[in-house]
């Protein structure tokens, strides 16, 4: 039986991996600052743990481990990584969390590591078009992120690939867009926009109006969580090291993903525009590479997606109130 340990266990796409991995037959240990919030993990083993401390990571990994996955960072919606308040966090605490797991693995003779990169690398210069975005792998270079998320997440590609060439452990690098579903954060300020939205349409009153940041004239691509785990598991199975992207090529505005929600809510809603971050203009998920490499395309649809979702958080909303209403009575 082969072991992996998933860092990030504790959060969304680590919890749904967890999942999958303990159904396909390894024995899962986990490792994250909490347990995941909506569901008990699966794993084997999971350790509450920070992974900026080296002596932990090693005590990871000292009893043979084949594969880590590794999803772990300080990361969050737009309202958390575009304001600018969270940036030394974000760069420090996720650069330490790799420069450990990667000392450790090469220690402990971890055959594959896998890495979760992230769209955000992609260059500004090449999404100020909300309708013609440019993301494919090739087009990172020369760098110019929006964010330090994403100078710290290409940095951290580099690390990875170093190692690769100098120590021969096998490196997988996959640059994630936009992944939602049930499970995912949908409050407390560092919920994604599939998940902010749909908690919006959940708690509005029909003929209410529904917050959007900027214009809504934003654009980007949304993958549904099971379509992302079975290409986060091709890939580590492939003999392709990436970096790849990992997303859907569905362009849409923020604006019509707030009316496709409120189409699936059924009610009737106005949309209100303010202030607040908003990230680039465009971004949508090239998937030439990953189709040629892979022969991987998203399964679910758009709208299917959606409507798992907000079915979920409208379940979650309920249970919410009905333990509101149990205390104060």
């Amino acid at each position: 039986m082969n072991r992996v340990l998933v860092c990030g266990a504790g959060g969304f796409i680590g919890s749904h991996l967890v999942t999958f991995l303990k159904n396909e037959g390894y024995y899962v240990r986990g490792v994250d600052l909490k347990y995941p919030e909506f569901s008990e993990s699966t794993a084997d083993e999971f350790i509450i743990g920070d992974l900026r401390d080296p002596v932990l990571v090693a005590s990871l990994l000292e009893d043979h481990i084949d594969e880590v996955y590794q999803l772990a960072a300080d990361m969050g919606g737009a309202g958390y990584l575009f304001t600018g308040d969270n940036d030394a966090d974000v760069m420090h605490n996720s650069a330490m969390i790799n420069l450990n797991l990667l000392h450790a693995s090469v220690k402990a003779g971890v055959k594959t590591i896998f890495y979760s990169s992230s769209a955000c690398i992609y260059p500004e210069y090449n999404q100020l078009d909300p309708n013609n975005p440019n993301c494919a792998e090739d087009s990172a270079y020369p760098a110019e992120p929006d964010s330090e998320y994403g100078w710290e997440k290409l940095f951290s590609e580099r690390l990875y690939a170093s190692f690769m060439r100098n120590h021969g452990i096998d490196v997988k690098v996959a640059r994630f867009h936009n992944v939602f579903g049930p499970e995912g954060t949908y409050d407390g300020g560092k919920e994604k926009v599939p998940a902010a939205l749909a908690r919006k349409v959940v708690q509005a009153k029909n003929l209410d109006e529904i917050e959007v940041w900027g214009d809504g004239e934003q654009t980007r691509s949304f993958l549904y969580i099971d379509d992302c785990i079975d290409a986060i598991y091709k890939l580590v199975k492939s003999d392709f090291n990436g970096p790849v992207n990992i997303g859907s090529e569905f362009l849409i505005s923020i604006n019509d993903l707030a009316k496709l929600y409120i189409n699936i809510s059924g009610k009737s809603l106005k949309i209100k525009h303010i202030e607040g971050p908003q990230g680039v203009r465009g971004r949508t998920s090239d998937n030439k590479l990953i189709f040629e490499k892979l022969s991987w395309e998203p399964q679910l649809t758009l709208e299917e997606g959606l409507t798992k979702t907000y079915n979920w958080i409208v379940e979650q909303v309920n249970v919410n109130q009905n333990e509101s209403l149990l205390v104060s009575s």
